[in-house]
């Protein structure tokens, strides 16, 4: 197989051997805050969490104004004029500060209202976004570190700081899910986070010094200007996806009960632990090379070369994991998440049309397509939350996997019709 020989290659293996490392301890540290999670808390502790993980995405994304991408992007196009680089990091400094004021106001002054809002109204962990208030500069000032390290080409430490950041994290959760059961696990996805940014400082102090980039006085509008359409993109991806989950869980716990949801929430846990190992792919090796791509033909070759060598791979994967279901399931959580086996058919086989999709939906970000990006996000976001409703009325929680199969289905149709020219 050609690709794998590729991926092998000596300039390609530096860069994905340690990257390769750092998902498989992702991976494993997953699976091992699963399963405490699943022990000490069960599926409605997940259900919990779940929702929560959702809420802080959509946070991330606002307190970053969906930069993240941009700032890779002009740090590295910008990374030896000196003024031009000041003038892009100040400029996104005073604009972090000001978000993240705003929105750690929010969420302290508000917290009532969130906990109800993401938790229901049985329980109050208000505390809950009152640390998040606190937690949550420390946080995006660490994104923003990472951001200008990548932009830098500083791959090995931003992967090492993941790491790092993946060991604490597990760390932290396994004392506070321990003392404090589901309010420790929800504590634990708060602090987690934004304990990063000291790692991060120490990497990023090691390499440059922040305070030579920064200056009030090389504030300048034009670059918000450059960066407002990575934010529409993050904006729609980053902040409406995760509170249409928030929704259909929410939807679930109403019409099922907490401990449904927190099956649909440990089925989302596998799947985007497998999903993992494409999304990496898909960014270290296929996303530079769709930017690259000139012409029609140019992009139906790499389109093709990702259909044929990753694809049947992957499926045979899914087609394993449908056969050991049972002992997965008993292996990553408890006996009590056994009804989980149910979902899995539907769950693969969106998968495999959401497999087929990421390559085309990643062109959208390599050729910057920002409205055509936003409307078919916005479309397949509909048809799941819409078909979520209806199903899961018919069928009950497997409604929600059949609504994913079908999302993922459409949504394979609507970019090959647009795509059409660089596939056919």
């Amino acid at each position: 197989m050609s690709f794998f020989k590729n991926i092998t290659s000596k300039e390609l293996y530096k860069v994905t051997t340690l990257n390769s490392v750092s998902v498989i301890i992702k991976i494993g540290i997953g699976f091992i805050s699963s399963k405490i999670i699943a022990v000490f808390i069960g599926p409605t502790g997940m259900a919990l969490v779940g929702n929560l993980r959702n809420f802080i995405t959509s946070v991330e994304s606002i307190g970053t104004l969906g930069f993240q991408n941009g700032i890779v992007k002009y740090v590295a196009e910008y990374e030896k004029e000196e003024l031009k680089l000041k003038k892009l990091l100040s400029t996104i400094i005073i604009c972090l500060i000001i978000a993240t004021l705003l929105l750690s106001g929010f969420l302290f002054f508000f917290a009532h209202y969130l906990n109800d809002e993401i938790f229901g109204g049985s329980y109050q962990f208000r505390v809950i976004f009152k640390a998040f208030a606190i937690s949550l500069p420390w946080y995006i000032a660490s994104l923003f570190l990472i951001s200008i390290l990548n932009g830098l080409g500083k791959f090995k430490e931003v992967i090492r700081i993941n790491i790092f950041g993946n060991i604490i994290g597990l760390i932290v959760s396994f004392i506070l899910i321990y003392n404090y059961q589901t309010f420790g696990a929800l504590l634990a996805v708060i602090l987690a986070p934004s304990m990063l940014f000291f790692i991060t400082l120490f990497y990023f102090n090691s390499k440059t010094s922040l305070l030579k980039l920064f200056s009030r006085n090389h504030f300048d509008f034009s670059i918000l200007k450059n960066l407002s359409e990575y934010s529409l993109m993050a904006f729609v991806s980053a902040v409406i996806g995760p509170i249409i989950f928030i929704l259909i869980r929410n939807n679930i716990i109403a019409k099922l009960g907490y401990e449904n949801a927190g099956y649909w929430e440990a089925m989302t846990r596998i799947s985007s632990y497998y999903l993992l190992f494409l999304t990496t792919i898909l960014t270290v090796y296929f996303l530079p090379k769709l930017s690259k791509s000139e012409n029609y033909k140019q992009t139906k070759t790499i389109f093709w070369n990702y259909f044929k060598n990753i694809i049947p791979f992957f499926i045979l994967v899914l087609i394993m994991l449908f056969f050991v279901k049972d002992n997965l399931i008993s292996i990553l959580f408890t006996k009590e998440f056994l009804p989980v086996t149910t979902l899995f058919f539907w769950q693969l086989l969106g998968d495999i049309f959401k497999s087929i999709s990421l390559i085309l939906g990643y062109q959208f970000f390599a050729k910057k397509l920002t409205i055509a990006f936003i409307v078919t996000e916005l479309f397949s976001l509909s048809i799941l939350y819409f078909s979520s409703i209806y199903l899961i009325s018919i069928y009950g929680i497997q409604g929600i996997v059949m609504a994913h199969a079908l999302t993922y289905f459409v949504y394979v149709l609507v970019l090959g019709i647009y795509f059409r020219k660089s596939l056919f």
